[in-house]
């Protein structure tokens, strides 16, 4: 790892120890998924084994794996309606708190958590800081048997859906077995507008844009921690 890759892995450490500080003791807490949740998780750990009492919930089964070996209690997502407290990383975000998420195919369950939470935060590096959303695609989550269909559709829409393949080729499915467009817009100046069309197509399980789930934001930068709330008055 390069200086600047070292430099950008302190600061999502920042932004998850300082977002962790508000966890509470007998809080259920979402736990996300990607690099920058991944520091979360080993702060969660770190202030259980001095004596925070809590309970996590993960949004993947990558995070479910790793939050157990931390020792990390769990409950199943499916026992869960409603969480304290979701701490989880974007892809972007801009000034209204607006992002997207999904560049690890967890996006659905992160929705589902980030939905159920009664404040969620946002923990992120300096870098997915963005005036205007839309350089990174807006991944959405596919039945199989609705590929063809849902790929027209999203066409219909104004974007070009790429099909999610790994390094070898092969088609990338998510943790519930479905398959993953990567979808590039031209223009994604109406965040909401566009979450609410992609929600309407059958077929389509759930997508990558968060216009109005997030409360909070930790933001690393080379000057520390900026902390934002959302300004409720902007929705």
């Amino acid at each position: 790892m390069g200086r600047q890759g070292l430099q950008t892995d302190n600061w999502k450490r920042a932004a998850a120890v300082a977002a962790v500080a508000e966890v509470a003791d007998g809080m259920l807490v979402g736990l996300g998924t990607g690099t920058t949740a991944a520091f979360a998780i080993a702060e969660l750990a770190r202030r259980l084994g001095e004596g925070l009492r809590c309970h996590g919930v993960a949004t993947s089964l990558r995070t479910a794996d790793s939050a157990r070996a931390a020792g990390i209690p769990l409950l199943s997502l499916e026992e869960v309606a409603e969480v304290d407290l979701c701490i989880d990383g974007v892809d972007e975000i801009d000034g209204k708190f607006r992002a997207i998420k999904g560049a690890g195919g967890a996006m659905l369950r992160e929705k589902i958590l980030a939905s159920a939470a009664r404040r969620m935060i946002a923990i992120a590096d300096a870098s997915k800081a963005v005036a205007r959303l839309g350089a990174r695609p807006v991944p959405v989550e596919v039945l199989p048997v609705a590929r063809a269909y849902v790929e027209r559709q999203l066409g219909l829409r104004d974007c070009t859906p790429i099909l999610r393949r790994n390094d070898a080729g092969a088609l990338v499915t998510t943790d519930q077995g479905n398959l993953v467009f990567d979808c590039h817009f031209a223009v994604l100046d109406d965040p909401a507008g566009i979450a609410t069309r992609l929600s309407s197509i059958p077929g389509m399980l759930g997508h990558g844009l968060f216009p109005s789930e997030i409360d909070a934001l930790y933001l690393g930068t080379a000057d520390g921690v900026v902390r934002r709330e959302r300004n409720i008055a902007e929705y």
